[in-house]
């Protein structure tokens, strides 16, 4: 399967964690109300409902460079959820990312945002992943910077960060 088809699904496996594609279905379920058991207790967050919401205005983002629900391997429940805002602008890519309250402090906040950011990193045209959180927020903060950001600017309550290609990640 090619990582450049933007509608081809791409699932990423972490040591703890699957990320794999939303489907239409499990939106609806989210904004419908409907409780799946393969959900965690506390799934979805308010930011899974927004984005579920998006998902209809944004076709793109449920394709292989789009939005992911956060699995927990050793549960097989979703726990969260993190995407690209496809497309790339200009070579850039904006990732955003939430767990639940249950999920968070295990570091998968942290391992999900650096796969799909390497991820991000191998599609063609695409040389930065950038994020933002607020800075009343010090645990995204923490996230961003363990996940190899960088901070590049500050306005107002926000931190905006960057991850670029590695001069080794060219020679793929």
């Amino acid at each position: 399967m090619s990582a450049s088809s933007p509608s081809a699904p791409v699932q990423l496996t972490t040591d703890r964690l699957v990320l794999r594609p939303w489907t239409t279905a499990e939106a609806t379920a989210v904004l419908d109300d409907t409780r799946s058991v393969h959900w965690a207790d506390d799934f979805p967050a308010e930011g899974d409902r927004v984005i579920a919401g998006l998902l209809e205005q944004h076709p793109a983002w449920l394709g292989a460079h789009g939005h992911r629900l956060i699995i927990e391997r050793g549960s097989g429940l979703v726990v969260g959820s993190i995407g690209l805002f496809w497309p790339p602008s200009k070579g850039a890519i904006e990732i955003g990312y939430g767990l639940v309250a249950s999920r968070r402090g295990r570091g998968y906040a942290t391992e999900a945002t650096r796969a799909l950011a390497d991820f991000a990193l191998t599609v063609p045209d695409v040389h930065t992943v950038v994020a933002s959180a607020e800075l009343s927020n010090p645990a995204s903060l923490r996230v961003l910077e363990k996940a190899g950001f960088h901070r590049s600017a500050t306005e107002g309550n926000v931190a905006r960060f960057v991850i670029t290609t590695k001069p080794d990640r060219h020679e793929r």
